[in-house]
């Protein structure tokens, strides 16, 4: 964020990707990263926030081992960015600061001891922006969602891969639990509850690595909560030693979730904006953001956001909203949809095939090969020629999908493909009515008890004529002619 170190996530050693300013050393002076100022206000006027015309870096002073200053630059009175919103969670604000030292706490097999705690800077000074969301989220699964919308949209943007394996993007839980108030229900007379409009003591836990993780630590944390609540007043129970305040009352703390245990577990006493002692930074200069970029030029250059693409699908093709999803959330399956449909007409129900053979059949093919999601050697104007021959009657269902899976492999035209492997669906009706002729009178005693009432060996007729066909008949012909000769 203040000098000019790589930023590497996969670097596996330790303490490379250094410099003397970023391990502050003496006489050292920080320059800020302009780009990286300028990915937070895109995110910013993509959430619809206000952009601060005057910004400042403070310093935020706590000392830990993995901030080699004895102080973080970061912002607090005047950040980036101020509100906003993302799928209908308010932000509070957006601002920017350095990221600290990764710090690797030893176990017992390690050969430097038990409790040994080692420190890799190479993520210290990484820019890092920080988003604070309104206390609105009342659900686990709402902050798990919160979640997955905020890595989408900051990958939209380009502004990170938001790899929360790789640390890229961390989610630290602020919850707090309060005495639901009564809602008195006028039309039944019923009583219900609600969230309290007075916000309980706040604990934030730390060290949550996916989004799963995020719901099942605050489900943990809203159920550790309310017991300590239901039971204050109440003498200690001998088990409430994990608890803090033995039991009987929650505490403003930092808490670590412990993925293993599927639980949390008290890391400190939460310190509160006062005890970090913020003060300007006098190294670094103010910032007057409308002068330092043209915000009317980045806000015309913001990509299709989520939201947006969401909606167009939605209108323009009439997907099943499941089927949306996958494509805002899989940018390069939706990508591929879209470079299908771009050379062609295809009508809305066309359009609908397209998408079923993309998320049915392509996406088994990628998982099959490893993949999230690869098209293989498959291009995108054959695919859509696939299509047209679906549609038009000249390929069964069993026959696109072995076609699909030869042009994933090897590429080459489905046309050519078909022919190769004699998959043309056959819909001219004297040579099925000879083939069907041929299946009724090699197979007397089914065709009897068919007449007799029998009509499940209708099927049985049908598999024969497709496996006579090498199942290049088409279905529909082949049952209405059956039933023609069956009728006689």
């Amino acid at each position: 964020m203040f000098c000019n170190s790589k930023n590497d996530p996969d670097e596996t050693r330790p303490n490379v990707n250094i410099c003397p300013v970023c391990m502050a050393h003496p006489g050292t002076l920080p320059v800020i990263n302009k780009q990286a100022v300028e990915h937070v206000v895109r995110v910013g006027l993509a959430l619809n926030g206000t952009i601060a015309d005057f910004t400042e870096f403070d310093r935020k002073n706590y000392f830990y081992p993995d901030i080699p200053k004895g102080y973080q630059i970061s912002q607090y009175k005047y950040p980036i960015v101020s509100g906003g919103e993302l799928s209908g969670v308010k932000i509070t604000r957006v601002h920017l600061e350095e990221d600290t030292a990764n710090s690797k706490h030893m176990g017992p097999e390690s050969n430097r001891g038990q409790g040994a705690s080692l420190l890799d800077f190479n993520r210290a000074g990484v820019p890092l922006m920080e988003l604070v969301t309104e206390p609105v989220i009342h659900s686990a699964k709402e902050a798990g969602d919160f979640g997955r919308e905020l890595q989408l949209l900051l990958r939209y943007l380009g502004v990170s891969d938001a790899n929360m394996e790789k640390g890229e993007m961390r989610i630290e839980l602020n919850i707090s639990v309060a005495p639901a108030e009564s809602n008195e229900i006028l039309r039944n007379s019923a009583s219900s509850l609600r969230p309290s409009a007075t916000l309980g003591t706040k604990v934030e836990v730390k060290n949550i690595n996916s989004f799963r993780a995020v719901e099942r630590a605050a489900e943990y944390e809203i159920k550790r909560m309310t017991e300590i609540l239901e039971r204050e007043g109440k003498p200690a129970r001998p088990d409430d030693a994990g608890h803090s305040g033995g039991g009987s009352e929650i505490v403003q703390e930092t808490r670590g979730w412990d993925e293993g245990k599927q639980k949390t577990f008290s890391q400190r006493k939460k310190e509160d904006s006062h005890d970090y002692r913020y003060f300007p930074d006098p190294d670094l200069p103010k910032l007057k953001l409308f002068e330092a970029f043209d915000i009317e030029r980045l806000r015309a250059s913001l990509p299709e956001l989520p939201s947006q693409k969401r909606a167009r699908y939605k209108k323009d093709f009439g997907l099943k909203p499941l089927d949306v999803e996958i494509y805002v959330s899989n940018f390069l399956a939706g990508k591929f949809f879209e470079e299908v449909l771009r050379d062609s007409s295809f009508k809305e129900e066309e359009i609908k095939l397209i998408s079923n053979y993309i998320i049915s059949d392509l996406i088994g093919l990628s998982k099959v090969s490893g993949h999230e999601f690869s098209i293989g050697k498959v291009e995108p104007e054959k695919f859509a020629k696939l299509i047209a021959m679906i549609t038009k009657g000249e390929l069964s269902s069993r026959g696109a999908k072995d076609i699909l899976k030869i042009m994933f492999e090897a590429g080459a035209d489905p046309e050519v493909i078909a022919k190769k492997n004699n998959l043309i669906q056959k819909s001219d009706t004297e040579e099925i009515r000879l083939i069907a002729q041929k299946i009724i009178r090699g197979n007397p005693k089914a065709a009897e008890e068919y007449k007799a009432g029998k009509e499940s060996l209708l099927q049985f007729f049908i598999g024969q004529g497709m496996k006579e066909t090498s199942g290049s008949a088409n279905p529909e012909v082949l049952k209405k002619i059956i039933l023609e000769l069956l009728a006689k």
